[in-house]
């Protein structure tokens, strides 16, 4: 088995498993608190705003619904089927389309670029969930899908993170609730080195136009019912020539 099917399989049982329910997925957090702040940081980069704007690792598609409320043409793309299906249903009035994409794979991102053209893309979270072989191509995917004129928003869990994911796993109730199926299902976060994904985006012949700190908003609460948030960094990437 090929560690893209081993990785496409995890997350299809992981969604098929997964409620409708809004705010049952560990990092399914509502827009105002994820998409919303992310976008205060892309639009000023982004020089063609009617490109269409891919989301790229949608899942059940709620920041995808509050992009397409927004950009004259959104696309949820996802590596699983089942992300899709619960995309599709929490969308009936067809907001945004949705895809199934692995981005990894050269001939598939390049069948997309041949039908929409150039696109902005919004990445949250996907690629410390990669397998480690998976992720330059993922940005090299992505590269391509941006083309010239495009512009790329990643938003990423930084080494920080890693401490904070193991002391809740390591704790003695076991992990929260709605992270314990992220374990469950082998996909757990993998650790991303922070100085790693410029170093990606510039091998895929892009330039890093700004960067930062901003926490990982998820939908569990600690003890003391604060919301967790995990530490995590933002750039946005795109070519100058």
């Amino acid at each position: 088995m090929s560690v893209t099917s081993r990785y496409r399989e995890a997350w299809e049982g992981f969604w098929r498993e997964a409620s409708d329910e809004p705010g049952a997925v560990f990092w399914d957090a509502e827009p105002a608190l994820t998409a919303a702040l992310h976008l205060a940081l892309f639009e000023p980069q982004v020089t063609d705003p009617g490109l269409p704007l891919i989301d790229l690792g949608c899942g059940n598609g709620t920041q995808t619904r509050f992009l397409a409320e927004r950009f004259p043409r959104v696309v949820g793309a996802d590596i699983a089927e089942a992300a899709l299906e619960h995309a599709r249903h929490a969308d009936p009035a067809g907001q945004a389309t949705y895809r199934l994409l692995d981005a990894a794979e050269k001939g598939e991102v390049e069948t997309l670029h041949a039908e929409l053209g150039d696109a902005n893309v919004y990445m949250r979270g996907v690629l410390h969930q990669a397998e480690l072989g998976d992720r330059q191509p993922l940005v090299d995917g992505l590269a391509a899908l941006i083309g010239e004129r495009g512009r790329a928003f990643l938003v990423e869990l930084s080494e920080d993170a890693r401490l904070v994911l193991l002391g809740l796993v390591q704790s003695p109730s076991g992990p929260p609730p709605k992270l314990a199926p992220v374990f469950r299902h082998g996909i757990a976060p993998g650790e991303v080195a922070d100085d790693a994904v410029p170093e990606y985006l510039r091998s895929a012949g892009l330039t890093v136009l700004a960067s930062g700190e901003l926490p990982l908003t998820t939908t569990e609460f600690t003890a003391d019912d604060t919301r967790l948030e995990l530490p995590s960094k933002w750039l946005v990437a795109g070519r100058t020539h």
